[in-house]
């Protein structure tokens, strides 16, 4: 604890705090840099997650051939057929006509088993009378329609009836359940197309299995354009259409595909949004301006202010934190650059603005992207893979990469250097270049504080002395008063 100012009558304490302001000076300077630094690796951060989220948006849409090979499909008799591309690359049409639909396979009990309907199928197969050797074989249709047998073993002592049908569940290719009202057990093919369900070994004779109570599978049969053929499935894939069978005898049904231009606009649509919002936020940041004249407040400072003002103070000083980044200007030149180059696709050479997209001619709109619709639709319904190659094409130069496939490796290049110099969340601080500059701020403060601390205990030493004294002459004071009034 300290006592001061007894002596001299001087207010030591708030002469010091004065004092220290002083040399708090540079440190407050320091302590700002830091902040203001601070301020721009968040802002640089929040850049590289918007170009890295604008990165993934257009590699799930504007990337994937998918999106411009979309394609609609008319079909006469919608409840008897469906049909959608898949990953068509042409255009088909014709007739098809269902002779067929495509079942499964199944066998039932030819009677009850165990103790009879209503038997509780957590006792074990033992308890229910099974005198088996623990094995079943089941002989089924596989996925592509060829034969397929699997065996089950179980332990009649410890296994149920519920764990016995799980495990045919599971390992097997068909589904069985047990019927608690007929008392008896159902299996179903998971697989439909020609063939049978075969039980082999004693479990079969404890299940009363018989290829009486059985039902064969069928494959679906049909003619497509004239040509009469078969599929294990009712779903099936043809030139990268899935078609789908629901009713047989129907008669023929025609079809088409065309394009699905609507899909294939609004995928282009919501790419030039995305990328004039990208622009317009990141010329917004590098052309802010930087107001030299409010530096980050100290907390000393914000204690004399009210909340709006320090509020509309900060919006000032956090502003500028990107004026005319280099790596953010280059980008965006680049991005530019690349968005109006050529293409040199498999049916010549073709340019966005060949398909409607340009650049507005609005100088103060920087850049962005204006839409022709009119002239996007022609395109991609007279060849919807050019605009594919124009946007997304996969080259090994320059001149052979759709435009968008080079921005984006614009935006990869710039998200590295981004990274290099503000890091992600989670990084050490030594591992990137404005890292190393907070822990050198760190480094800096820590050690000024130090030197504050020793000043401040110099003052106090000084003003102590100080008061040391002037007791001291006080109290000498006193004594000669009293010698020349005790002599009188």
């Amino acid at each position: 604890m300290r006592i001061s100012g007894l002596a001299s009558g001087m207010d030591t304490d708030k002469i010091i705090s004065d004092l220290m302001k002083a040399q708090r000076i540079p440190l407050d300077k320091i302590t700002q840099k830091k902040q203001y630094t601070q301020w721009q690796l968040d802002d640089y951060r929040s850049i590289n997650r918007k170009l890295n989220d604008f990165s993934n948006n257009i590699f799930d849409t504007i990337l994937k051939q998918s999106t411009f090979l979309a394609k609609k499909v008319d079909v006469s008799s919608p409840d008897a057929v469906s049909i959608k591309s898949v990953n068509a690359t042409t255009d088909f049409s014709g007739t098809i006509e269902i002779k067929q639909l495509a079942s499964q396979a199944s066998i039932q009990s030819n009677g009850t088993i165990g103790d009879g309907p209503g038997l509780d199928t957590k006792k074990t197969m033992n308890d229910l009378h099974y005198t088996g050797t623990g094995e079943i074989t089941i002989n089924a249709i596989a996925e592509d329609g060829t034969p397929e047998s699997t065996t089950i073993k179980f332990d009649p002592s410890t296994d149920s009836l519920e764990t016995v049908l799980k495990k045919i569940n599971s390992e097997s290719g068909v589904t069985a359940f047990y019927d608690s009202f007929t008392g008896k057990i159902s299996m179903t093919a998971k697989n439909s197309g020609n063939g049978k369900i075969e039980i082999n070994g004693d479990s079969g004779n404890f299940f009363k299995f018989d290829q009486v109570n059985g039902t064969e599978g069928k494959n679906a049969i049909f003619t497509f354009n004239g040509l009469e053929t078969q599929r294990t499935s009712n779903t099936f894939q043809i030139n990268g259409f899935e078609i789908s069978l629901k009713q047989e005898n129907t008669g023929p049904i025609s079809f088409s595909s065309a394009p699905d231009t609507d899909k294939v606009v609004d995928a282009v649509k919501k790419f030039v949004d995305e990328y004039n919002k990208l622009i317009e936020e990141l010329n917004t940041k590098v052309r802010e301006p930087k107001y030299r004249d409010f530096q980050p407040l100290s907390d000393e400072q914000k204690k004399d202010m009210k909340e709006k003002d320090i509020e509309l103070w900060e919006e000032k000083a956090k502003s500028g934190t990107l004026k005319n980044e280099p790596i953010l200007t280059s980008m965006l030149q680049k991005m530019r650059s690349a968005l109006g180059s050529a293409v040199e696709g498999t049916a010549g050479t073709i340019r966005l603005s060949d398909l409607g997209i340009k650049t507005t001619s609005d100088y103060s709109a920087n850049g962005k992207l204006e839409i022709d619709e009119k002239k996007l639709r022609e395109a991609i319904n007279a060849d919807p893979n050019k605009v594919y190659e124009a946007f997304a094409k996969s080259g090994t130069t320059a001149s052979d990469t759709g435009v968008v496939s080079k921005m984006r490796a614009v935006i990869t290049e710039s998200r590295t250097k981004l990274t290099e110099k503000a890091g992600a969340s989670g990084s050490v601080n030594t591992t990137y270049t404005i890292g190393r500059l907070l822990k050198g701020y760190d480094d800096q403060i820590s050690k000024f504080e130090v030197r504050l601390k020793q000043i401040e205990t110099r003052y106090y030493k000084q003003f102590s002395a100080m008061e040391t004294a002037i007791q001291r002459a006080n109290s000498q004071s006193a004594q000669l008063m009293n010698a020349f009034g005790g002599g009188q």
